[in-house]
């Protein structure tokens, strides 16, 4: 099992990432909060990367296929708690709910679905990997914070992770739903 390999590598950048973004979001100057989400989009697209390169370079292995989920959960739940913390507002905390908690729940079922042998009747679907890409997006403009150009990018992160969630709670479903046959006859 290689450890290091350039798909592995980037995972661990990834979590490594996670307390250099809480670091830069409390920082106490002008440029941190867009710093940090900056960093935070990098970190996302390592997440895209490292999948491309596993299957491109053919270095998938165990230890990538849990790690991966596990530091895509890692730094969305941190993302989400760091943006509660600056706007506690009740429907911001009914969003990152929403999203921690289905995050929490599938990976509960597949972790089920793999014991009795069925894991890829819940594996990642096409509108998981859109759900990703957009909850990414969205994050990482309320994480920045700072209007661009004149553009609003908080408010168009939270349209975007308002969508990430209701794309959240689609696939939720869609996986439920494959997993049914199992959860009824268990």
């Amino acid at each position: 099992m290689m450890i290091w390999n350039l798909p592995n590598t980037l995972t661990w950048l990834r979590i490594f990432a996670i307390p250099l973004v809480v670091a830069l979001y409390y920082l106490p100057f002008r440029w941190s909060d867009p710093a940090a989400g900056l960093l935070f989009a990098i970190a996302g697209i390592t997440d895209s990367l490292d999948g491309y390169f596993a299957r491109r370079y053919g270095q998938t292995s165990k230890l990538g296929a849990f790690l991966d989920p596990v530091a895509d959960k890692l730094i969305v739940a941190v993302a989400l708690v760091l943006i509660v913390s600056k706007d506690p507002r009740w429907f911001i905390v009914i969003i990152a709910s929403v999203i921690i908690g289905r995050e929490i729940a599938i990976s509960a079922l597949r972790e089920w679905m793999a014991e009795i042998g069925q894991r890829k009747k819940v594996a990642v679907s096409r509108i998981g990997k859109y759900k990703t890409i957009v909850q990414i997006t969205g994050l990482s403009m309320m994480l920045f914070r700072w209007d661009l150009f004149g553009i609003p990018v908080y408010n168009l992160g939270l349209v975007l992770t308002v969508i990430a969630a209701a794309l959240t709670l689609w696939s939720m479903v869609s996986y439920l739903r494959a997993a049914w046959p199992e959860m009824r006859s268990a």
